[in-house]
């Protein structure tokens, strides 16, 4: 299975399913010298794992990381990082029923056109929302690459149910210490009501996630078909529940005039070129596909879960009209859990284009 690994210096491959024996990953490229113990992973995988909050599957996963290689001393040696975590609490029983049929929403169908016929149907296989521990454990070894620099990600529930938070009210802060991860403190109360109203229906629910990355230095990117926007969508794409990104103003740039869309500059206190300050910050931090110094800001679309405790249409593998009822133990959104896992997935982008900057610079 190709598209395993993600990164052109720092490159993580990531392997495992959601019933198979575990899951983990080999990130290679981090450079030697950094500070790093399986609690720091821990404490990025649990805001992920499996079990926890109003939306939360009831599958109860411990997510405990066990650091295989490349770490000496609680330090990086510059030699591939590798880490595992199992799987404790899988119920294959639960999917018996979905071997010879599509569930609607889901990559059931996409798998087995693309793998002739054969797909693991327990959970979805490798196309399973558990697939993101790994990232979230290499996220965070591209969270201490960025630290040298200063640089900082935050991410946090905006959207959920299409309740948003109003622009003016978004703090980004303390996102992490509320329920959803939400972007403000009236949000929960909010979406409790609407998570609720799902519930009862058997159904599931989207939301938008938004990512600020602050202090990133000018000149990441390359200005052509590896633009940082570019990179970064496909980092923040690559995660299974969304279905589209915006950098800045993004699709709202649309319906601007190029004379409210711009970002004017001025000069700086001491009239330096490295003073030099910007009046907004519509283009969200990347100018030309290269970053400009400004906070990088992406929103990303999440769809609602695609398990859903409603009978659905559907056809089986060889054709025929059918029905199906998914069981099993399944989120309601995506949302909180995948914030973490957006969070993660910037870093790397951000991670990879900072060495490749300078690897450039250095001429190395």
């Amino acid at each position: 299975m190709a598209g395993n690994t993600f990164g052109r210096i720092l490159r993580l491959t990531t392997f495992g399913e959601s019933h198979g024996p575990g899951l983990g990953g080999v990130l290679d490229g981090c450079p030697a010298g950094l500070e790093l113990c399986e609690a720091d992973m821990q404490a990025e995988l649990d805001l992920r794992k499996p079990g926890q909050g109003p939306t939360a599957t009831k599958r109860k996963e411990s997510d405990t990381v066990r650091l295989l290689s490349g770490v000496f001393e609680g330090r990086t040696t510059g030699t591939p990082i590798g880490f595992y975590i199992a799987n404790e609490d899988q119920r294959s029983r639960d999917y018996g029923n979905l071997a010879d049929v599509f569930r609607p929403g889901h990559a059931d169908w996409g798998y087995f056109q693309k793998y002739n016929g054969l797909r693991d149907h327990r959970g979805g296989g490798r196309s399973s929302g558990r697939e993101t521990a790994a990232r979230v454990a290499g996220g965070v070894i591209a969270k201490k690459i960025l630290a040298r620099k200063d640089v900082g990600i935050q991410a946090a529930c905006v959207e959920l149910g299409g309740i948003a938070v109003p622009a003016g009210d978004v703090d980004m802060e303390r996102a992490l210490s509320r329920p959803y991860f939400a972007a403000s403190d009236a949000a929960p109360a909010l979406w409790d009501a609407a998570v609720a109203e799902a519930r009862k229906a058997g159904d599931t629910l989207g939301g938008i996630v938004q990512i600020v990355a602050r202090n990133v230095p000018a000149g990441l990117g390359e200005p052509v078909f590896d633009k940082l926007e570019a990179v970064l969508a496909h980092a923040i794409m690559s995660v299974g529940a969304v279905k589209g990104v915006e950098v800045g103003e993004g699709f709202a740039a649309a319906r601007l005039r190029g004379s409210q869309n711009n970002d004017a500059l001025l000069p700086g206190a001491d009239g330096s070129i490295s003073s030099a300050r910007f009046t907004s910050n519509h283009a969200g931090g990347i100018l030309g596909g290269i970053s400009s110094g400004q906070d990088i800001v992406l929103r990303a679309a999440v769809k609602p879960i695609a398990s859903i405790a409603q009978e659905q249409q559907t056809v089986d593998k060889e054709g025929r009209a059918a029905a199906v009822l998914v069981g099993g133990r399944h989120d309601l959104s995506a949302i909180p859990r995948i914030v973490p896992v957006l969070s993660a997935m910037t870093a790397l982008a951000l991670a990879d284009a900072l060495l490749l900057q300078s690897r450039m610079e250095h001429g190395l």
